[in-house]
């Protein structure tokens, strides 16, 4: 599957666990469902996995984990917030260098409709 592709399964999955749950949740709430949904589509999912930062050729472990990682294609970091704002667009751009990844997605949970929560974090796509 393209990131594309990848990208459309995670936002129906979204759109699954927000008509469930609706916003208030905690964000380690959405993850799980989100996580959930996921697994039943087949696809290769990671939770939390770690991303190593690689400085003047040394390997440093310094906490770095994707909240969902898709195929090693696609990255999504969940949110139940107020508002997205430019430094969780930067999370996102650094787990994609980091990563190797081209296409990211930012998900707020904490919306009225999951839709006008969503935001597509592209690198070299």
């Amino acid at each position: 599957m393209t990131e594309n592709e990848l990208s459309k399964v995670v936002f129906d999955a979204a759109l699954k666990v927000h008509q469930n749950l609706g916003p208030g949740l905690l964000e380690s709430a959405y993850e799980e469902c989100l996580f959930y949904e996921l697994n039943k589509t087949g696809l290769f999912v990671q939770k939390q996995k770690p991303l190593p930062l690689i400085y003047e050729e040394v390997k440093l472990e310094v906490g770095y984990r994707v909240d969902l990682m898709l195929e090693n294609k696609l990255i999504v970091e969940v949110k139940a917030i107020d508002a997205l704002n430019d430094v969780h667009l930067a999370q996102v751009l650094t787990y994609l260098k980091l990563s190797g990844c081209k296409l990211g997605l930012l998900i707020n949970f904490n919306v009225t409709m999951i839709k006008n929560g969503v935001k597509r974090v592209v690198k070299d796509l």
